[in-house]
């Protein structure tokens, strides 16, 4: 992630004091818990939103569909922007929901660290394990957050060490937890020596914090029951031998991550967290591209769209195109090339977002993630500059693992269904093939509720009911060759081949068998899971 040049010159002022990054955990860890709080740290919202409680507190300003209201879970990644302190906070909401995977792996492209957050009677789950392996592929630095220490948690040391064994990372503590579950009073926090004590009574409420010159200080007794006190204290001390002593570097590469004990909540930790993203999380990045490296520093404008997201505002069909800035300082107006299509695109209404809230952005720095709003020009994987032809590189698309049938259950609306479907491809909510034989579409998607997710959307949005049914194929491929070498394929297997949303031909198979057996017949021709999201 770190420049191996050292004589790059410093970053502009405010570009520098931007933090963009992505908060990763399993579903339930308390991610979009967390997300309301750092909204109310930062002033941006007066009164957090719960995911779990009744009436108004409920609504939790990150997740705007009606389903993820409904169910309480997030399906689609959010962005929200906000300042702290000194700093600007780009925060990307992502799906914790193993269904909404792909949206997730996109997200990760466009922010410089991650903030990972565990349950802290849970501990390393799942799908926190196949995020953190994509951020390992891209050396993010992670910022842990262990949640939920209100409640009957596992020894500290445990959580510690099965970070440590099962993510192959350094682990340093930035705060110890005082006590658990009900006995659970605060942290200390060993970066700045001061006792943080949690208030039960008001959740709204920034916790109390106390200097003391470390744990010798007679004034710790004052706060600490003795014998919870006797245990910090051994506790730490052990630490300290133990672990690894915070190196800023080290964070920055992705080999150590520092944890903050907490509970979003009760707003507890939260804060601290948000101190430790501004002090060692990362300023913008450079962003790999074919061609060349693009560096924040740079006069001109870049930026690449790493997610597209359809009717957000219902009323209006519209589409927003989230694009993270690569470079430069954007305003409000700006001409820019789209470089796929080569033509240049007026950028009149670009949005900035807090969760479903926008306001206009009369400007923008490297770093931020700006919405534009568009009837389908924008794509993932498009790039936008000021007339230099790069291409941003390395969002990925991956093959669908359950393919099902789906037709309009009013037959004279057809035409809607195939606008429909269009629609949602290009959003990547899922992926969508044309049989070269038969009528019909067949729709690919990573996890079964993305079908659910899909056909609620299809009726709320366009009011088309729809039916999705068995299909007798289980998995895609992309097809690679030569043009006589593909022709050769199409032509002898008709009934196995389609086109996906970009009219690329694709490969329908049942068994493993199929793809073994192209591989035998045309060795002139490779099947693809993955494609890179590049027109």
């Amino acid at each position: 992630m770190l420049d191996t040049v050292s004589n790059r010159p410093d970053l502009p002022a405010e570009i520098a004091r931007r933090r963009t990054f992505a908060i990763i955990s399993h579903p339930d860890a308390g991610k979009t818990t967390l997300t309301e709080k750092f909204l109310l740290y930062g002033g941006a919202i007066q009164m957090a939103g719960q995911v779990r409680a009744k009436g108004e507190a409920r609504r939790t300003r990150s997740d705007f569909m009606k389903m993820e209201q409904d169910r309480g879970i997030s399906v689609s990644a959010s962005a929200m922007s906000f300042d702290f302190k000194t700093f600007r906070f780009n925060l990307v909401d992502t799906p914790g929901h193993s269904d909404f995977s792909e949206d997730t792996y996109r997200t990760l492209t466009a922010v410089d660290a991650a903030v990972m957050v565990i349950d802290g009677a849970k501990g390393v789950e799942s799908q926190t394990q196949k995020l953190f392996e994509v951020c390992r592929l891209r050396d993010l630095p992670i910022l842990t957050f262990c949640n939920k220490m209100d409640r009957e948690s596992r020894d500290t040391f445990d959580i510690i060490d099965e970070i440590q064994e099962n993510l192959a990372i350094d682990v340093t503590p930035a705060s110890w937890p005082i006590g658990v579950g009900r006995d659970f009073m605060g942290c200390y926090d060993l970066i700045r020596d001061r006792l943080e004590l949690m208030d039960r009574a008001d959740r709204n409420k920034v916790a109390e914090s106390i200097a003391i010159e470390g744990l010798d200080d007679p004034k710790l007794a004052e706060h600490v029951p003795a014998q919870l006190l006797e245990k910090l204290r051994e506790e730490i001390e052990m630490a300290r031998e133990l672990l690894p002593a915070l190196n800023p570097q080290a964070v920055l590469e992705g080999h150590m991550t520092p944890i903050w004990f907490g509970s979003a909540i009760n707003s507890f930790g939260v804060k601290e967290l948000m101190d430790g993203i501004g002090t060692y999380g990362p300023e913008p990045q450079p962003q790999q591209a074919t061609a060349r490296q693009i560096l924040p520093e740079e006069t001109k404008v870049s930026g690449f769209v790493f997610k597209v997201q359809a009717n957000m505002d219902p009323k209006h069909r519209d589409r927003v195109a989230f694009v993270r800035l690569a470079s430069g300082h954007f305003n409000r107006g700006m001409k820019l090339t789209h470089v796929r299509s080569k033509k240049p695109m007026a950028i009149t209404n670009p949005v900035l977002f807090l969760a479903s809230d926008r306001e206009l952005a009369e400007e923008a720095w490297a770093g931020d993630i700006i919405g534009i709003p568009n009837h389908g020009q924008l794509r993932i994987g498009d790039t936008l500059t000021e007339g230099e032809a790069l291409k941003v590189t390395g969002i990925p698309s991956f093959a669908p693992e359950l393919l099902q049938t789906v037709r309009a259950g009013d037959p004279m609306k057809a035409k809607h269904l195939e606008k429909a479907l269009m629609q949602f491809a290009e959003e990547g909510a899922a992926k969508v093939f044309k049989p070269m034989i038969g009528s019909g579409f067949i729709v690919g998607v990573v996890g079964a509720l993305q079908f659910e997710v899909l056909g609620s959307r299809i009726e709320l949005e366009y009011g088309l009911p729809v039916r999705f049914e068995q299909s007798q194929f289980t998995s895609a491929r992309w097809v690679h060759g030569d043009k006589a070498a593909v022709d050769k394929l199409v032509n002898a297997n008709k009934q196995h081949m389609a086109e996906d949303n970009d009219g690329d031909v694709v490969y329908l198979t049942r068994l493993q068998w199929d793809i073994d057996r192209i591989g035998r017949d045309y060795p002139d021709v490779t099947l693809s899971a993955t494609k890179e999201m590049m027109v």
